[in-house]
């Protein structure tokens, strides 16, 4: 039983947070896209630190370059001239700049390989965050149009609303026009009156007219002249 109200607590905590993301999506997104860039900041510092590092171990390697080929050029001289005492003493100077010349190689080339990582990150990096940035544009503009539609939603009642406003609509597209029903019970109501059949009577001429006609008034006007 524990177990079963364990797993039911985990399941409506797990929708809660899914609903919680979904209603801050973009806020969350914002704020991950900000922690991506302090993160990208902080490595573009560290490779400048790197790549500081290694010019100067690289200065440093040039130097020793430099220093022993003087020694080695002074210590050749040193021997032409038999002179064993100064040219034991440059032997030795120069053996201890080889051995350090050698661990500052190490070292340049340690820096170089590191520096290469850190820059392929910091690109990779840059690339991926241009690419969230641009995603979220599109992200706002979907965001505040389902927010729009929502809006909208509320304002005018759900889809079961409008589809009952759309039929009642169409009945009253559909009824009959009150005038026309008015026309057709006038007509109905004269001929319960047998006043249609009267009228039918007087135009076959039995009878006198019930209705002044064209033909009437056109006959007056003649005997008038």
């Amino acid at each position: 039983m524990l177990s079963l109200i364990r797993t039911l607590l985990d399941g409506a905590s797990a929708r809660a947070e899914d609903g919680l993301k979904d209603r801050f999506a973009i806020d969350l997104l914002a704020q991950r896209i900000r922690d991506a860039e302090a993160g990208l900041a902080a490595a573009k510092q560290t490779l400048a630190s790197l790549i500081v590092r290694q010019r100067a171990e690289q200065a440093g390697l040039d130097q020793l370059d430099r220093r022993i080929a003087d020694l080695e050029t002074r210590t050749r001289s040193a021997l032409a001239v038999n002179n064993e005492t100064l040219a034991e003493g440059g032997a030795t100077a120069i053996a201890e700049l080889e051995n350090e010349r050698e661990v500052r190689r190490a070292t340049v080339q340690s820096l170089g390989e590191k520096t290469l990582r850190m820059r392929v990150s910091v690109e990779r990096a840059h690339r991926r965050i241009v690419d969230l940035n641009q995603g979220m544009i599109s992200a706002r503009a979907i965001d505040a149009e389902r927010k729009a539609q929502s809006r909208l939603n509320r304002s005018i009642g759900r889809t079961a609303s409008l589809n009952e406003a759309e039929e009642l609509l169409a009945r009253i597209k559909e009824g009959s026009d009150p005038f026309e029903e008015a026309g057709i019970l006038d007509e109905i109501d004269g001929e319960l009156r047998h006043e249609a059949i009267r009228d039918r009577l007087a135009e076959a001429g039995h009878g006198p007219a019930t209705r002044v006609r064209a033909k009437d008034v056109l006959d007056r006007l003649k005997s008038q002249n």
